[in-house]
Parts: structure tokens; sequence; C-alpha cells
């Protein structure tokens, strides 16, 4: 059974930084490529970041560029996404997903197969 559990969500001020973490079981890491979602209240579930499975590609979000990172550590079957220069449009339920496809400049919900619960991200003004 494959299950992905996302942590380290939280409040925090504008400018201020969070790093997500996200493990996954029942799977073989390194064969999926993972990424991240979030979803404000009233809006669509949209990308965020994503990775290739040996951690050498990633795409942002274009919202997102020059202030998000996103990393994978293959031996703890775990990635991460360390999120600088924060605003309040941040704000949002974050989800992580493990899937088969990765696009090289597009963050895809639909390529993605396997879901966490999600973390919530409070940016305060």
């Amino acid at each position: 059974q494959v299950q992905v559990v996302e942590s380290g969500g939280g409040l925090v001020q504008a400018g201020g930084s969070l790093r997500l973490s996200c493990t996954a079981s029942g799977l073989t890491f390194d064969d999926y490529a993972m990424g991240w979602f979030r979803q404000a209240p009233g809006k669509e579930r949209e990308g965020v970041s994503c990775i290739s499975w040996g951690g050498d590609r990633t795409s942002y979000a274009d919202s997102v560029k020059g202030r998000f990172t996103i990393s994978r550590d293959n031996a703890k079957n775990t990635l991460y996404l360390q999120m600088n220069s924060l605003k309040p449009e941040d704000t949002a339920m974050y989800y992580c997903a493990a899937g088969r496809i990765f696009r090289p400049g597009a963050v895809e919900p639909g390529d993605f197969g396997y879901w966490g619960q999600g973390t919530q991200v409070t940016v305060s003004s």
C-alpha cells in the first residue's frame, strides 16, 4: 500500500521561510517523479514544482521561481520543498504527489497518481 505523508507546514510571517518534507512508502521511490501542489480555499489545485526520478531536472510554477527549491533524497525516500520569501498569496494546503511522468517546464496534477493528505501553510502579512 502506497503512503505519502507531508510535514513541515505552519504559520509564518511574510518574508519568512518554511521547509516542507514528504515521505513516500510502498513504492520504489526513485522510480517516481515527485511533485508539490497547492490549493487555496475556493481555488483549483495548482502545480508548484516537480522533480525527476534522479533529481537532476526540476520544474517550477512562475509564481514561485527564485523563491522555492525542490529537492529529494532517494536514500531516505524523502522529498523537500524549501520555501523562502513567503508571501500571503502562498497561503494554501500543500500536497505532495508521486507519478511516472516528468514534464520539463510543467507541473500537471494529472501526471501524478499517489497523493498525500496535505500540510497547511499560512503566511501572515
